[in-house]
């Protein structure tokens, strides 16, 4: 009888302590809990129901008009799938190939068809500038997209036509001197034509009185002749040759 009293004593002392620990147990899981939840909290940002654009934490005064910041202030989260496209876009942009301009004689032509016409006109200022121009023009001429027969051709006659180019711009006083060089510069231009083709309808002129009688081409975009080589004083002066 002793055995077994002594023994339900030791139970009851057992299940105490077992229901002691499980109490603590509880008060340490809400103590850490409310420990999280007030981490947390601190971490938030609220905003003045007033003026959202001055925020702080909870409790703290707007600096405009004094009110509580009461308001919590959501951060934006980017979605998996947000941050995926994010990614993608930026690899494209890293990756994307490089265009290559493609090679044009339009912007020759027209300078060349300026300084044609500044000529025409007896105007030795406007075939300067305009000289000057051309010369920029096959300076720039986007050529890595030519193969290499093709580039070597090219070279051969921007040479040329750019020191002639040149000469026109460097004596805007002198419009004999630069209608010499014109006549050398509009083979250029016919030789570049022919390689390349037309950038729209053009017409080859001739002018047989010009060189003492030898005679010039140049290249127009008009079919009635305007003669560059002697301007007022012969304008009409030559007949189409070619079209191109």
């Amino acid at each position: 009888m002793k055995q077994i009293f002594i023994a339900a004593v030791l139970f009851t002392a057992i299940l105490s302590a077992c229901n002691n620990n499980s109490g603590e147990a509880k008060k340490t899981d809400e103590t850490n809990n409310a420990q999280t939840t007030n981490a947390a909290d601190s971490n938030k940002l609220y905003a003045c129901p007033m003026h959202p654009e001055v925020t702080g934490k909870k409790g703290d005064k707007c600096s405009k008009c004094g009110m509580e910041l009461t308001k919590e202030v959501t951060a934006a989260v980017n979605s998996p799938a947000t941050e995926n496209a994010t990614a993608d876009t930026a690899t494209k942009q890293t990756t994307a190939p490089v265009t290559q301009s493609k090679f044009a004689i339009a912007e020759i032509v027209s300078n060349y068809l300026k300084l044609k016409n500044a000529l025409t006109k007896d105007d030795a200022n406007g075939a300067a500038n305009a000289g000057k121009a051309l010369f920029t023009s096959f300076t720039n001429a986007a050529v890595a997209s030519l193969d290499e027969k093709q580039k070597k051709e090219f070279a051969d006659i921007a040479d040329d036509a750019k020191e002639h180019s040149e000469h026109i711009g460097a004596n805007a006083g002198k419009i004999d001197h630069q209608r010499e060089h014109f006549a050398i510069l509009s083979k250029d231009i016919n030789d570049l034509i022919k390689m390349f083709g037309a950038p729209q309808k053009l017409y080859q002129d001739f002018c047989p009185m010009y060189d003492d009688g030898k005679g010039a081409i140049w290249i127009s975009e008009v079919k009635d002749i305007k003669n560059p080589f002697y301007g007022s004083q012969m304008l009409t002066c030559g007949s189409v040759k070619k079209t191109y």
